[in-house]
């Protein structure tokens, strides 16, 4: 029997991340295997809402979030959470593209749904339409991006507050107050829609 494989420690993926930002292709191929069970994770998670019927299953999500990310012409991701948040951006981005193909209506009785948990605490809410949480994202990206990265990271990658503040470089009080400006307005913003 083979003794099991021990984790590269996070020095070795930010290496392997810093590779991977100066184009090295061989660099991005290397982290998937390293963070395949957390994007599994978060895979799992999004789609954990949907509904019986639905097409996709983790394992296809996050393969062709890895696809996307291979095909970018521009990589950059200093740690594991900015990895993460940017393998979440683009679940979310298929998931959305997914739910506009099979032709669901707008807020309606069929559309696509993500349950959000206790960690997340977004909503007040069991379910929320996820088209309506994706306008709601493009609406909060015209007044403040920061906040949709801090969403991405928070609900999407489901990282901590102090992990969230470290990705994107500012105090953890202040994305405390982001985190809860953020939910403020996107809770306005998709009320009707579960």
């Amino acid at each position: 029997m083979n003794p099991p494989i021990e984790p590269p420690s996070p020095e070795r993926v930010t290496q392997i991340l810093k590779q991977a930002g100066k184009g090295d292709q061989e660099a991005l191929r290397q982290i998937f295997p390293l963070v395949y069970g957390e994007l599994r994770r978060l895979a799992g998670r999004y789609l954990a809402g949907e509904s019986e019927g639905h097409t996709l299953q983790p394992t296809a999500l996050v393969h062709e979030a890895y696809l996307r990310l291979l095909k970018r012409d521009e990589f950059h991701a200093e740690d594991t959470a900015q990895f993460l948040g940017i393998a979440a951006q683009a679940m979310r981005r298929i998931l959305v593209d997914h739910a506009r193909t099979r032709g669901r209506a707008k807020r309606g009785g069929h559309a696509a749904r993500v349950i959000l948990d206790d960690t997340a605490e977004l909503f007040e809410s069991s379910a929320i339409d996820l088209l309506a949480l994706e306008d709601a994202l493009d609406e909060l990206a015209r007044v403040d991006e920061r906040k949709v990265r801090l969403v991405e990271l928070r609900f999407y990658a489901g990282l901590g507050i102090k992990e969230v503040a470290a990705a994107l470089g500012i105090a953890p009080r202040t994305a405390e107050l982001d985190w809860t400006m953020a939910r403020a307005f996107l809770r306005s913003h998709t009320e009707g829609s579960t």
